[in-house]
């Protein structure tokens, strides 16, 4: 079933739309809990209130790319749950490692109102757009599904030096490339 007609499925309240989601996206929404959460109950945990944000929140939300908005409700949501359970202590997780690596790049004092948040994203975007695709979805992998280096380097057939180097380069280029718009 296509994304538009489960999101008349969720308009309509039918509850089919949460089986006819999960049928198509379960996959996408169960990496990305994963990747963060690093433990199969709690991504499991994510995977149902994933489905059930997205209950409450079509109408009034009517999204077009219905994979990207389940995506983005379960990062969401994971970010958050992992957000508690390291509350108590720091760890060398994925998701933690990743932040402290854009950390010097974009800084903490940096899109700290709704509008600098939204240019932030937005300059985010267009650096990503100029990007070459190879180097796009590395960058992606890391900063938006937290894949850990070694994942990264089996998934695009690189060696784990290479995809640092990469990575090392890409957060330079990103924090010149802020820079100069005024970030």
């Amino acid at each position: 079933m296509d994304d538009k007609r489960i999101v008349e499925l969720f308009l309509e309240r039918n509850e089919q739309a949460i089986l006819e989601s999960e049928k198509k996206y379960k996959r996408l929404i169960t990496y990305i809990a994963k990747n963060i959460l690093r433990s199969d109950s709690d991504s499991e945990e994510t995977v149902n209130d994933t489905y059930l944000r997205a209950w409450d929140s079509i109408p009034p939300n009517k999204p077009v790319n219905l994979g990207a908005y389940l995506g983005k409700i379960a990062r969401n949501l994971s970010l958050d749950k992992l957000n508690k359970q390291k509350a108590q202590k720091r760890g060398g997780d994925e998701v933690t490692l990743a932040f402290e690596e854009l950390e010097g790049v974009i800084g903490e004092e940096k899109g700290e109102g709704l509008i600098d948040e939204i240019a932030l994203k937005n300059a985010i975007n267009s650096f990503l757009s100029e990007l070459k695709s190879d180097k796009r979805i590395i960058f992606v992998q890391r900063y938006w599904y937290f894949c850990s280096i070694e994942e990264i380097a089996k998934n695009n057939g690189l060696k784990e030096n290479n995809v640092k180097i990469i990575l090392l380069r890409l957060r330079d280029k990103l924090k010149r490339y802020l820079e100069k718009e005024g970030f």
